[in-house]
């Protein structure tokens, strides 16, 4: 199982963000443990500067903007 989190303090594209991670995944079938990360303090010790930023297994994959749905099967599928 793959962990994703989303960093970001809840604008319109980290929720947007959010919502195509467990889209894809569902579509997909790849299990995930997503988490939604709002702590400022936590973001910025990703190194993340903008947001929505996506952190899978541990390595930044994504920051700023929202991400196409293939960029993130990508991510989800070990790509």
């Amino acid at each position: 199982m793959k962990e994703v989190k989303v960093l970001g303090t809840g604008c319109a594209n980290c929720r947007t963000t959010l919502r195509l991670i467990e889209e894809v995944a569902r579509e997909k079938g790849i299990p995930v443990h997503l988490v939604k990360v709002e702590d400022i303090a936590e973001i910025m010790r990703h190194g993340v500067l903008s947001t929505p930023g996506v952190v899978v297994d541990g390595k930044v994959v994504h920051a700023g903007g929202v991400p196409t749905k293939a960029k993130i099967a990508a991510w989800l599928e070990g790509c």
